[in-house]
């Protein structure tokens, strides 16, 4: 049984150009700590491989202590580790790719043509290619079979199955007539979980940290085991981040006051996350003073911004005597049958729906 270590998109030296350029590189500092988290749990789980599926380095700025953390951490894994470079961090004779002195055990792909690396040791094979460009519009999986040599075969690549774009598009075709046993995939922040494509499985491990508010919630890395039959393969989910973005919603309807919903919706102890607040429903009279409601919400959070969609609180009815449709279908809904609670709730839906808008509580 083989076990592999499965990450992808760390984007290493991000710029963070949402924070505080104290907190940018705070950020960027912490992004080389996900390296020894990763070494830790390769040892931890005893892993027989690393694979590393491309954009480890953001790309746009890479600062030389980046580089040999990455060095370092990546030597200190008692595996053979396999880089698959991709859009951001791709393979040239100028890239630190190319520049740097690795360990002995890691080893980088380099070009766009599949390479094989046998592992005698393990009975298996591990392919991979490389972006040496920004963009790529071919599939590096075209065309390419695995030999029927009773050994397992395994590719590392950075791609977008089913995409149209310029990033490695991937057909499923393609994984499916591989005859890979796992294809370790690298370019969609989002954790996949274990896929399958004829006998091939595959996956995208998503990135290791959120670095904005599209790549909210828990973050990290897979842990991939590989049985001796076709068919055993399983691939577990393992969070690495230190940090999670995150959107929280305060309907801030019946409350005495925006500032008195908000203080109820603050977690009881400091958060070190970044987060989103948006304040939602019906409010009286007067806009949201935005700037104090963040000042008392930023001790509770390592960063933290809000956003305004309330609505002044109106009355339900006070638009009955309106010439338009609004005011028919709520002239004819106080004639019908209904009362109480279930003429307000169907007053709010139809409002709702006549106005394109989602939330009943207008």
């Amino acid at each position: 049984m083989l076990t592999i270590i499965h990450g992808a998109d760390f984007h290493l030296d991000a710029p963070f150009a949402a924070l505080t350029t104290e907190q940018a590189a705070q950020r960027r500092a912490e992004q080389r700590q996900l390296l020894d988290r990763l070494a830790d749990l390769a040892q931890e789980r005893r892993a027989d491989l690393v694979l590393l599926s491309g954009d480890l380095l953001d790309g746009g700025q890479t600062y030389q202590e980046t580089v040999q953390a990455l060095a370092r951490c990546l030597g200190s894994i008692p595996a053979p580790v396999f880089i698959a470079p991709g859009n951001h961090d791709f393979y040239t004779a100028r890239s630190i790719y190319a520049g740097t002195a690795w360990p002995d055990n890691v080893h980088i792909f380099s070009t766009v043509a599949v390479e094989g690396v046998e592992l005698p040791e393990l009975g298996c094979v591990v392919h991979g290619a490389a972006f040496t460009t920004p963009q790529a519009d071919r599939s590096p999986l075209m065309g390419f079979s695995a030999p029927r040599d009773g050994k397992i075969h395994l590719m590392a690549l950075h791609g977008d199955v089913a995409g149209q774009g310029r990033y490695g598009p991937i057909d499923p075709e393609d994984i499916a007539a591989s005859g890979l046993r796992y294809l370790a995939l690298g370019h969609v922040h989002a954790c996949s979980g274990l896929q399958k494509a004829g006998e091939t499985f595959w996956a995208y491990p998503g990135c290791p940290e959120g670095r904005g508010f599209d790549e909210t919630g828990d973050k990290g890395v897979l842990a991939v085991t590989i049985g001796d039959d076709p068919g055993q393969v399983t691939a577990e989910f393992v969070p690495l981040a230190g940090r999670r973005y995150e959107i929280r919603t305060v309907d801030v309807t019946g409350a005495e006051s925006v500032e008195q919903a908000l203080r109820a919706a603050l977690p009881a102890a400091a958060s070190p996350d970044c987060c989103r607040i948006v304040l939602t429903g019906q409010r009286e009279e007067g806009r949201p003073d935005l700037a104090a409601l963040t000042a008392l919400a930023q001790p509770y959070y390592y960063s933290v911004t809000l956003r305004d969609q309330t609505r002044e609180r109106r009355d339900l009815w006070d638009r009955a005597g309106e010439d338009s449709l609004t005011g028919l279908f709520l002239r004819t809904l106080r004639t019908g049958t209904a009362e109480g609670q279930d003429l307000e709730l169907a007053a709010r839906f139809g409002l709702a729906a006549l106005e394109n808008g989602e939330d009943p509580c207008l």
